[in-house]
């Protein structure tokens, strides 16, 4: 199942209309359509919206746990088990969405060197 596919599964579990969701998110409606109609998928500096509004973590909405497996309760994002994403957080996704792919890569290379870093300094 695609994203696209999942947010209209839990519309539909939801109840809600793609205006209201639309609306909620900041999209046009027709952005919505052509999700349906067109098999696309939001753009990903909208996930963290969508997310919000359908009350889904991005896991969930990504990966699909607990919405493809006919499951019909959603974990909500403001449990004890799940982190709660600051306004930073968010801001940071936003900055790495916005990114061009050359520099999310060299990110993720630093991200990996400073967790090496990090392992090497914890066995001194």
């Amino acid at each position: 199942m695609i994203i696209s596919e999942r947010i209209f599964k839990i519309l539909k579990d939801k109840n809600m209309s793609q205006n209201a969701f639309a609306k909620k998110v900041g999209l046009a409606s027709s952005t919505i359509s052509d999700w349906k109609t067109k098999k696309t998928n939001p753009s990903a500096d909208k996930i963290i919206d969508i997310c919000k509004v359908l009350n889904v973590t991005p896991e969930q909405l990504l990966t699909g746990e607990g919405i493809d497996d006919n499951c019909i309760e959603y974990k909500p994002i403001n449990t004890s088990s799940e982190p709660e994403f600051s306004k930073a957080d968010i801001r940071i996704m936003k900055d790495i969405h916005e990114m061009k792919e050359a520099q999310r890569k060299r990110l993720l290379k630093y991200i990996d060197a400073l967790k090496q870093i990090e392992a090497l300094e914890d066995l001194e």
